[in-house]
């Protein structure tokens, strides 16, 4: 029987990536090597539509496919999120694609169907459902990470991501079981409404290795080991995507578990602390020893998976999550903008290899590119939390919902940790432009795909840090009507 069309409607980006990804996999071995950019502008095409698409979960918001997928704010804003990091991680590595000689069908077509998985999670109301998109996502993530061939860090970090990955998939799925033993059912909806009545011991358990699996997906302590080896490893726009669309969608997951089972706030409370307390600190000093680049913002990204646990800390910290919850999604916004545009400043400034990505290799692009240093230490200044950048807000939000649900001691540490990652950032940024280069390396020119989207970055860090209305009053409706 064919699925209502307000079904199909609900699930009209995952359709459009999915169909695109298979037309651009189809298209790939008939079209000649010296005309790789159609597969690109056929990708970027795709995740255009499913951008545009996503307005479908806005005029047909509602349950699909018998409650295993919900269309509402929520979905719909972590949607945009990963659309849009799928469209401008295309666009900017196209160049990339070029200078390394690697096929550019099975890159976008992987980035597309990786996506799909992302926005299935977004959506999921059911557990079973958010597994399935949760491997959707994973599996192009790990065939991604090992994209240069002939690579051996490359290699190296996808075999790392694939084994842990797999491990924590494990745990996912077992808590899966274990939370359907308890309560009979794995719709989020229904499982909140049968945990008081069930074993609260096995429930227990399984949320508990269910927060194991989302805990791996967003690089949180204790579960961060794989992060500074596959993000240096796997080829730059590879890690431009993996620090951002995923996490948003694994963080999307969480948060949505968070809102609709009771036992989980009870539960994850503490997980969430600790969590989060450690993240911040592995990171930040972690990041404070690193000369790589690429592995420095690896460390970063623990730092930030930490700010951002720090708001879902506070979400499941009270009855009322929903301060919690927008500040989370508002990170969320500003972060992704800002790590996409650094780590593709990154692959291009790294040359052909990405053997330029040393700290010292960056010492006076201010002399020799000014543009690309001024649009990094941008970047920097956000992630860094510099007013009048999206990421000054984005710590603000979470702060001040950390205040609001009495979480006095969190909220310090959060600052304490913004302290500390101010040394890091602003050390890059003197080697850009205090210092004199030992050696002189060639400046290559920006691809227009390139400079696109880095103006598209540094104009959406700024707008969202000077005019944060709208993203903070759509973050806080998703948040009021995820339930």
């Amino acid at each position: 029987m064919f699925p209502p069309l307000q079904d199909l409607y609900r699930i009209a980006p995952e359709i459009v990536l999915c169909a695109f990804g298979m037309l651009v996999m189809f298209l790939a071995p008939l079209v000649p090597k010296r005309r790789q950019g159609v597969l690109s502008t056929f990708a970027l095409l795709g995740a255009a539509l499913a951008l545009a698409a996503t307005q479908f979960l806005a005029m047909f918001p509602g349950a699909a496919y018998s409650g295993l997928i919900r269309a509402d704010s929520f979905s719909l804003f972590v949607h945009l999120i990963v659309c849009g990091v799928a469209f401008l991680a295309i666009l900017g590595s196209t160049s990339y694609l070029k200078r390394e000689d690697l096929d550019a069908g099975e890159f976008c077509a992987l980035i597309l169907l990786a996506t799909a998985g992302m926005g299935v999670m977004a959506g999921a109301q059911e557990l079973l459902t958010a597994f399935i998109g949760l491997e959707m996502s994973s599996i192009a993530s790990y065939i991604l990470a090992s994209y240069k061939r002939d690579a051996p860090r490359s290699n190296e970090a996808a075999m790392k991501y694939f084994l842990l990955g797999s491990f924590a998939t494990a745990f996912f799925l077992y808590g899966i079981a274990l939370t359907y033993g308890a309560t009979g059912t794995t719709h989020l909806d229904l499982m909140g409404q049968a945990g008081a009545q069930t074993s609260p011991t096995l429930l227990k358990m399984g949320l508990g290795l269910v927060f194991v699996g989302l805990a791996f997906k967003v690089a949180a302590a204790p579960f961060q080991l794989w992060t500074p080896d596959v993000y240096e490893g796997a080829p730059a726009p590879v890690t431009a995507m993996l620090s951002t669309g995923p996490k948003a969608a694994a963080f999307a997951l969480t948060l949505r578990i968070l809102a609709n089972v009771g036992a989980a706030s009870a539960l994850w409370f503490w997980a969430l602390w600790v969590a989060a307390v450690s993240s911040m600190f592995v990171g930040n000093l972690g990041a404070l020893v690193q000369t790589n680049l690429k592995r420095m913002l690896a460390y970063s990204s623990i730092a930030h998976a930490g700010y951002i646990l720090v708001a879902l800390a506070a979400a499941a910290a009270t009855d009322r999550p929903e301060a919690g919850i927008a500040a989370a999604l508002f990170y969320l916004v500003s972060y992704a903008v800002v790590k996409l545009g650094a780590f593709l400043i990154v692959a291009q400034l790294g040359g052909a290899g990405e053997r330029h990505i040393e700290i010292e290799d960056f010492t006076g692009l201010a002399r020799r590119q000014p543009a690309m240093a001024a649009c990094l230490s941008l970047f920097l200044l956000s992630l860094l939390g510099l007013p009048v950048t999206a990421g000054f807000l984005g710590k603000f939000y979470v702060f001040d919902a950390a205040l609001k649900s009495d979480l006095i001691w969190l909220a310090i540490l959060l600052a304490l940790n913004s302290v500390i990652g101010a040394y890091y950032y602003l050390r890059v940024m003197v080697a850009m432009y205090m210092r004199v280069p030992t050696q002189e390396i060639a400046a290559e020119p920006v691809p227009w795909t390139l400079s696109v989207v880095l103006w598209i970055a540094a104009a959406g860090t700024v707008y969202v840090g000077l005019f944060p209305t709208r993203v903070i009053d759509f973050a806080a409706q998703a948040a009021a009507n995820m339930r």
